[in-house]
């Protein structure tokens, strides 16, 4: 396995009961379009990552799951790198990223790059 290497800027995403509007994390270095993604919740509550091609899609993803949802949640202080292939059909040059809470707030920051 190799390392985690960032191929694009830091974006970051402050959780909100109400998710905020979906950024974008693009890769801008080298040859893959898509890689891994290294998502940090800098917070003190869980945040629900909602993530898609389509930023709209992505704010709506973003919601706290009690049953079953599209979001990933990410505990206070979880440091994850996510994948997404062409099976996902995440394979663009960038990917939206939004992110909700239950109560309080969460700075989620995201990196674009490759390797583990």
């Amino acid at each position: 396995m190799k390392p985690f290497v960032p191929k694009g800027n830091t974006i970051a995403i402050t959780a909100a009961v109400t998710a905020p509007d979906a950024v974008a994390a693009s890769v801008t270095t080298g040859k893959y379009s898509v890689g891994q993604y290294r998502v940090v919740n800098a917070g003190t509550v869980t945040a629900f990552l909602g993530f898609d091609r389509v930023a709209a899609t992505a704010k709506t993803n973003a919601a706290v799951v009690s049953t079953s949802g599209a979001a990933i949640p990410l505990v206070p202080g979880a440091v994850e790198i996510l994948g997404f292939s062409d099976s996902t059909q995440l394979s663009a040059p960038e990917i939206y990223f939004s992110a909700a809470t239950s109560s309080g707030t969460a700075v989620i920051y995201i990196t674009p790059g490759e390797g583990i």
